[in-house]
């Protein structure tokens, strides 16, 4: 746990933030079943009230999520059948997640398999699951 950075501060106030560890992201996300969604808000949200934090560090959340969605597909080319389902992790605002593995596209994809509707995006906004709100994990 570190100070929040003085840049940080505007957005996130002072206090504490956890730099968390990549196996506790994994482990988090591991959590969100079939028919649900989470932020990556409400992950740092979680990280940092089990940390006693007032913050997570978005940075490093936003890597450590990457890094399991890519160890997810290299788990499902070796067959593995039960693998994190980072694709369930979107945006803040139910936005698509262009920099997990196969894009926007692979994550729109597997969404749709269990039943979201996916909106265009807008500009250069990336796509967006449709009433995302409704269908938020409580963690």
């Amino acid at each position: 746990m570190v100070k929040v950075p003085p840049k940080m501060q505007k957005r996130f106030g002072t206090g504490t933030m956890l730099i968390p560890r990549p196996l506790d992201v994994d482990k988090l996300i591991r959590k969100v079943r079939k028919g649900k969604l989470a932020t990556q808000a409400q992950i740092r949200e979680k990280l940092a009230r089990e940390s006693k934090a007032d913050t997570a560090c978005p940075i490093t959340t936003g890597i450590f999520v990457r890094i399991s969605a890519e160890a997810a597909e290299e788990d499902l080319r070796m067959g593995k059948k039960s693998i994190t389902p980072c694709w369930r992790v979107i945006r803040n605002d139910g936005g698509l997640n262009e920099k997990l593995p196969g894009g926007v596209k692979s994550q729109s994809e597997r969404l749709k398999k269990e039943g979201y509707h996916i909106e265009p995006g807008k500009g250069k906004k990336p796509p967006k699951v449709k009433d995302f709100e409704k269908h938020l994990t409580k963690f």
